[in-house]
């Protein structure tokens, strides 16, 4: 198995939405035949309580505001999904090698839920609630497919994964600089005011 692309793709798609990562994997391991998912994403209690937190993550995410408030608390949560993740993937490296690739799970997961959380901030400046829900269903199904082709093709579901993330950052960065010429606009304007 290749630990480095199930490692990341699963680490990055963990800092989009962790639960769905969870149970899609705890699914195929369960019931699709897929050998190299841990045991314990297999539990029953494991994935009904991921199962309630991707309703729960799904209701919040679509909201304005209650999406970044959301991201807020996930900033510790999808980490710690992709570092225990990176580590039960590579049960069979030993431990040092286990740390490592909890590491390499975590760090990805920190990373792609940056580039999530300045995405949503940008996008709830804006008036109109669609963009929000879009965006939302476009990241949950990209995790969805990250994960599902992670377990057969893992080298491609790392480069879509990687490509995402990279479009994602590039899309922070322009937003970002949008938003803060439109105050540097707003305040030549106030300070050009006559009193």
């Amino acid at each position: 198995m290749d630990l480095l692309p199930l490692v990341g793709a699963s680490g990055l798609a963990s800092g989009i939405n962790a639960y769905v990562v969870i149970v899609t994997l705890g699914l195929l391991g369960r019931f699709g035949g897929v050998d190299s998912v841990p045991e314990v994403l297999q539990s029953p209690l494991v994935l009904a309580i991921a199962g309630a937190m991707v309703v729960v993550e799904f209701v919040a995410d679509k909201v304005p505001y209650v999406d970044s408030l959301w991201d807020g608390i996930s900033t510790v949560i999808r980490p710690a999904v992709g570092a225990a993740l990176g580590y039960l993937l590579a049960d069979e490296a030993g431990s040092e090698s286990q740390v490592a690739w909890a590491i390499l799970g975590g760090g990805s997961a920190l990373a792609a839920h940056s580039v999530k959380t300045g995405t949503r901030l940008a996008v709830n400046a804006s008036p109109e609630p669609v963009s929000n829900i879009v965006l939302s269903v476009g990241e949950d199904v990209s995790v969805l497919t990250v994960v599902l082709l992670a377990v057969n093709y893992p080298w491609l579901a790392l480069a879509i994964a990687v490509a995402l993330f990279l479009a994602g950052a590039v899309v922070v960065v322009a937003l970002f600089r949008l938003v803060r010429r439109g105050w540097r606009r707003r305040r030549e304007r106030r300070n050009a005011a006559p009193v």
